[in-house]
Formats: C-alpha cells, structure tokens, sequence
C-alpha cells in the first residue's frame, strides 16, 4: 500500500462518539462501554461486506482506537487489512499522548500500519501551544521513523478569532483563507522535523489548493508523501466534492472518512427506528460510495490530462 491508494474508514472517534451518539456523560460503567464498542462492531461488519462487495482491499484501510475498538483493530490485522491507530488523548485543544509516556508500549502491542494522530494547528495561533505541539510530533515521528513505522497526521486548522472575524463566516475562512494557511502549517511542522508519510488534509474546495497543499507536502525530496481528504463530519454532498477536487491531484491518494459514513446509520439504530443489519448495509452502500466517487474522479483527472 505504500505508494497507493489508500480509502480508509475512520472509526477512532471516542469522546464524541460517547457524547454525541449515545449521549453519556461522566463514569461509563462496562455495560455502557460493551455498548459503545457493538456501535463500533456494526461499523466494521459493514466496512466488511463493502469489501465483500468489491471495494478494494489492497486500498482499503480502518482507522480504528484501542479504547473501544481493540477486538476490531486485531481482528482486521489478522485478515491483512490496514490498520491505522490514534496516540493523541481525544477531545483535547491541544495534541498531547494518550497513556504518556507509555505510548509507545501500545503502538508495540497492536503493531499498526499507520500510527495517527490529530493536532490542531494554525500558523498564526497560539504560538507557545505550536511550539509544545510540534515538539511532541517531533519526538514522536523521530520514534517512528527509528522503528521503522508510518506516521498519518491528521491537520486541523482552525481559524484564529481575528480571522473568522475577518472572513466574516466560517465558509468563507475554508474556501479562502484556510488553504494557505494549511500550506504554512505543513512548512513549519516539516522545519520542526515532523515527517509523516501521510497528511490527512481537511477538505479543499478547489484543485488548486489541493495542489498547493500536496506540493507542500511533498516538497524537498519527500515523493513517497501521500496526502488524504478527510471528513470532518460533514454531509455527503460536500465530502463528495472534496473529494473530487483531490483526486487525481499529483500527491493527492485518497480519504479517510468517518462521521460521514456512519453517524445516520448508528443514530437510527440506537433510536430503534432500523435494526443492526440495515445500519451496517448503511455504511457499507457510503464506503463503496466514497470509493466510487474518487476512483471516477481520478480516472477523469487522468484522462484530461
């Protein structure tokens, strides 16, 4: 896989996925976490019958966390499926290790092919949390890197106050102003020596600036780099536009998708309102749907140019 596509669905969502889909709050008994991790499971069955159906396991990847999904993270290992896996504590503004000092211990013991991690980072933010956060991938992807692991980073950019201010909506701060902004990010994370083998890149609304950032990306020498289009929760209509503006883009090798996909489904089921096999058929029709709109996208790419 390294090299290729990569069409990853994103299932490490732990804070969010407690509070905004079941809606728990506070101490979570173990009844309440075996319910979170069957959420989890229906997810993965129909990420499953998607390759069943033909969505390509050579590309195919899981993003999955060792806090509710352990089993599932072991068990997509063992059928020879990408297995991609967070280290950063979840829900937090600013990107620091889950379990410490002790990460490494689990990245050991679960032996993933990609390890994750989210860090929100805007270039003319916080300038001592930039600092602290670049240290903490800095050591963390020297450790990769020495061990011989793939590093994915996950870049948020959020808008300063001046600049949401100033763009007067939060449209208009991603289609104009975030771009470039993600472009000084990736420069400075790199002069810091961060070094992953793949961006995983809040969605851009033009080619253009998906080119720049993959540019960026793959700058001095760094050809191996990948860029991917994520998420970030949004309705398919936008993701499937994201997701065409990437494709076929030099540098540009796919997606990692999550709420996108499966959210509708698990919040209909745990209302009662579909049973578990129609929530799992749900994510698998959005997968292949996802694969699809980027495989034809690319081919387009191609032959245009």
């Amino acid at each position: 896989m390294p090299g290729g596509r990569l069409y990853i669905l994103a299932m490490d969502h732990r804070g969010s996925f407690v509070k905004d889909l079941f809606g728990f709050t506070g101490d979570l008994s173990a009844a309440d976490r075996a319910r979170i991790s069957g959420a989890k499971r229906v997810i993965y069955d129909g990420f499953l019958d998607a390759l069943r159906a033909g969505a390509p396991q050579l590309c195919a990847g899981l993003l999955v966390d060792e806090e509710y999904g352990a089993a599932i993270a072991r068990d997509a290992h063992h059928r020879g499926i990408a297995v991609a896996m967070p280290v950063e504590k979840s829900g937090q503004a600013e990107f620091d290790f889950d379990y410490g000092s002790e990460y490494r211990d689990h990245v050991q013991a679960f032996d993933p092919d990609y390890v994750k991690v989210l860090v929100r980072y805007n270039p003319d933010g916080d300038r001592k949390m930039n600092a602290r956060q670049a240290a903490r991938l800095r050591e963390l992807s020297g450790w990769l890197q020495r061990s011989g692991r793939r590093l994915l980073l996950e870049l948020l950019v959020p808008p300063t106050d001046a600049e949401l201010k100033a763009a007067g909506s939060i449209d208009v701060y991603d289609h104009a102003v975030r771009p470039a902004l993600v472009v000084r990010a990736i420069a400075e994370l790199q002069a810091a020596g961060v070094e992953p083998s793949v961006w995983k890149i809040e969605g851009i609304d033009d080619r253009a600036g998906c080119q720049h950032v993959a540019t960026q990306a793959r700058s001095a020498g760094r050809w191996g780099v990948r860029c991917i289009v994520l998420g970030r929760g949004a309705n398919e209509r936008k993701v499937e536009h994201w997701l065409r503006q990437g494709a076929g883009v030099d540098g540009y090798a796919g997606f990692a998708i999550g709420r996108t996909i499966w959210f509708d489904a698990l919040k209909a089921m745990l209302a009662g309102t579909i049973d578990r096999e129609a929530a799992a058929a749900q994510v698998t029709k959005r997968y292949v749907r996802a694969v699809e709109v980027y495989d034809e996208a690319a081919s387009t790419a191609g032959a245009a140019a």
